[in-house]
């Protein structure tokens, strides 16, 4: 999906704003060089005349006409480049300006996608998605596995916790690897302060990276949008959102399982995990309760839909934000 329309819309209009910014530069630069110069203005009309004179010599079937006049408007070129240096300008002080020379600020080499143009593609992703500032911080180079102790054994699978991150890390990697084939979905469930946001988070950053439209809210957040949808019919930016949650290639729904349950959160979980699912677009959900809490709170209905179509990753370890904290005293 990566850009609605109306976004990529925007983006072009930018590029429109920097070619008539350019004109603009241009057109002031040269009405100085001629205030300053009079003669060179005089020597862009003599070029203007020459143009029309070999044209209509062309016309009347003189052959040389254009090798003689390549050859006049080359001396009256050198004559306008000396003025310039004479003039105390720079010989490229008339060229266009600008912001990239790659693509001259159109935003694309031929008919492929510029640079500056993916760029500007994904910032206005990472815009979208509620994100921005927290992947700086929080990614794939900089998790680290310090945090996950070998002497810390889940009981339930009489593993370490770093053995259980270290497969949940390689499922999160694969995860985007694979995500243009597989439309994967994930659940991350378990102790509180383990990483689970972090994980989401990382795999966020990387397939924003890659161009695709990723959003990402607290499940607070997310209900509340439903809500407005419902109750407040006049919400144009609810509704706005709303299409953005269900075409988006993938939603990230943070700490499930926080906000206040009733029927009408359930119901409006169901609806947008079923047509994510039918329209074959990721989710990733993160919760800290327990999976029979999740069937109690959102239904058989919900729970099945999550079992069949998501991978289950259940991570435990101690609270890394109390282990930080920890650290930061000894270290003070």
């Amino acid at each position: 999906m990566g850009l609605k329309a109306s976004q990529y819309q925007a983006i072009m209009r930018t590029y429109e704003q920097k070619q008539l910014k350019s004109h603009d530069i241009a057109t002031k630069r040269y009405e100085e060089v001629c205030g300053c110069i009079p003669e060179f203005k005089s020597l862009d009309d003599s070029i203007a005349a020459l143009s029309v004179q070999h044209g209509r010599r062309l016309l009347d079937g003189d052959e040389n006409a254009l090798l003689s006049l390549r050859e006049k408007i080359d001396r009256l070129r050198e004559d306008k480049r000396n003025l310039l240096k004479n003039g105390g300008f720079s010989v490229d002080y008339l060229e266009p300006v600008y912001e990239c020379q790659d693509c001259q600020d159109t935003g694309y080499i031929g008919n492929e996608k510029c640079h500056c143009l993916e760029q500007a593609i994904i910032e206005s992703l990472y815009q979208q998605s509620n994100l921005k500032d927290v992947l700086i911080h929080e990614n794939f180079n900089t998790f680290s596995m310090q945090y996950y102790s070998e002497n810390f054994v889940d009981p339930k699978t009489n593993r370490s916790s770093r053995a259980i991150m270290t497969e949940a890390l390689q499922t999160c990697k694969a995860f985007t690897v694979n995500f243009q084939s597989l439309s994967p979905n994930l659940l991350l469930y378990g102790d509180v302060g383990v990483g689970k946001t972090f994980l989401s988070h990382c795999i966020a950053k990387e397939l924003m990276d890659a161009g695709y439209s990723v959003l990402y809210f607290s499940s607070a957040e997310f209900f509340s949008i439903f809500e407005r949808i419902t109750f407040h019919k006049d919400d144009g930016d609810a509704e706005n959102i709303r299409e953005y949650i269900h075409d988006c290639d993938l939603l990230i729904i943070d700490d499930l399982g926080t906000e206040m349950t009733n029927n009408f959160i359930t119901s409006s979980l169901f609806t947008c995990i079923n047509e994510r699912l039918l329209n074959q677009k990721s989710t990733i959900i993160s919760t800290n309760i327990t999976l029979d809490t999740l069937a109690d709170l959102y239904t058989e209905r919900t729970f099945s839909r999550i079992t069949s179509n998501y991978t289950m990753l259940r991570i435990v370890g101690d609270d890394i934000r109390i282990k930080k904290r920890l650290m930061n005293r000894e270290d003070a």
